[in-house]
C-alpha cells in the first residue's frame, strides 16, 4: 500500500528536523504542508519529528464499514439536534449584553459542534471518498444553507476526489431525486435504474420520489 507523510500543523513545534532528514526535499515548503508530489513515502521523516506532528497515510483508503440502518438513522437525528442547539446557543450569545453568557453560548456551541462531528463521523461520514460523504456535499450544493456556503470549495472537492465505494456519481440529465424515510437523505439516481439510499441501503416504501 502507498503512503505519503501528511503534517498536523497543530502539534508541530517547529523543531524542523524533518528537513534535515527528507530525501526529496518534500517537508521543505512555504506553507508548511509536506509536497505530495514530491514524497516517496519512505517515512524518514515521520520517525524523526520529535513532536510526533508527521504521519503516514495510505493515498487510497479502503471502504467505510457499513453501519446498520436503525444506527444511522438515530445517529442523523442526533447530530441535526446538536446542530439545533449550536444555532441556538450562537443566537442567544448574539443576543445577549452579558459577557459571562456570551462566553457561556459560545461554549455550549462549539461542544455541540464537536458533538455533532463526532456522531456524523460514527454514522459514516469519516471519509470524505465515501459516498455518504459525496452525497451530503451534493445535497449541500444542491440546497445551500445559507448565502455564505462556499459553493466552490464544495465543486472542487466532488470534481477532485473518486468516490471509494460506489455510492455516489456526479448529477447528470434523466435523473431522479429521491428522499429515505428512514435517515432523511435526498440522493438522485438515474431514470430506470432501482433507487437504493446511499447511506443506509434503504429500498422500496422506505423511498419518496421528489423530483
Amino acid at each position: 500500500m502507498k503512503r505519503i507523510a501528511v503534517r498536523n500543523l497543530r502539534l508541530c513545534t517547529k523543531d524542523c528536523l524533518c528537513l534535515y532528514v527528507c530525501p526529496n526535499g518534500a517537508t521543505d515548503t512555504e506553507n508548511s504542508i509536506i509536497d505530495t508530489e514530491k514524497c516517496i513515502g519512505c517515512g524518514v521523516c515521520a520517525d524523526a519529528c520529535p513532536s510526533g506532528a508527521i504521519s503516514m497515510v495510505p493515498v487510497e483508503y479502503p471502504p467505510q464499514q457499513k453501519k446498520d440502518d436503525a444506527v444511522i438513522a438515530a445517529m442523523n437525528r442526533v447530530a441535526e439536534n446538536k446542530a439545533k442547539a449550536e444555532n441556538v446557543a450562537m443566537q442567544i450569545a448574539r443576543d445577549t449584553d452579558k459577557p459571562g453568557l456570551r462566553k457561556l453560548m459560545k461554549a455550549i456551541a462549539r461542544s455541540s459542534r464537536l458533538s455533532a462531528e463526532d456522531i456524523l463521523r460514527e454514522a459514516g461520514y469519516m471519509l470524505p471518498q465515501s459516498g455518504n460523504s459525496m452525497n451530503m456535499i451534493q445535497n449541500l450544493l444542491d440546497n445551500p444553507p445559507g448565502p455564505g456556503f462556499p459553493s466552490d470549495a464544495a465543486e472542487s472537492i466532488l470534481s477532485s476526489l473518486e468516490c471509494n465505494d460506489g455510492g455516489y456519481s456526479r448529477k447528470s440529465s434523466g435523473t431522479r431525486r429521491y428522499k429515505c424515510l428512514l435517515c432523511q437523505t435526498e440522493f438522485e439516481v438515474a431514470e430506470g435504474e432501482e433507487p437504493v439510499c446511499p447511506m443506509c441501503g434503504a429500498k422500496g416504501d422506505n423511498l419518496e420520489l421528489i423530483g
